[in-house]
């Protein structure tokens, strides 16, 4: 049986913001983000509690990248990429 291929989907203010990061970070979590194509809930990724909608978050070093999941449409959409210290920012609280 075959695995179903997410596709992704990363909002422009996340990718403006990998783009401020150095380069071997950039490469760093693009990896991350390419796994999520084929497990978009790998081990590690946790639902963010308290905030609108379903989002996850999976760790990439320091930094974290939130997303949220259509097993529907089969895509991952990349809302954020920040560091941890910062990241939830700006998230809507329920």
């Amino acid at each position: 049986m075959a695995t179903r291929e997410y596709r992704i989907y990363i909002d422009e203010s996340a990718i403006k913001s990998l783009g401020n990061l150095p380069k071997k970070i950039q490469r760093q979590i693009c990896r991350k983000i390419e796994t999520l194509a084929t497990n978009p809930r790998p081990q590690g990724s946790q639902k963010i509690r308290g905030v609108e909608g379903d989002y996850f978050r999976i760790k990439s070093g320091n930094y974290r990248i939130i997303y949220q999941v259509d097993d529907e449409k089969i895509t991952v959409f990349v809302v954020r990429i920040a560091d941890r210290k910062e990241v939830y920012r700006r998230l809507r609280k329920r």
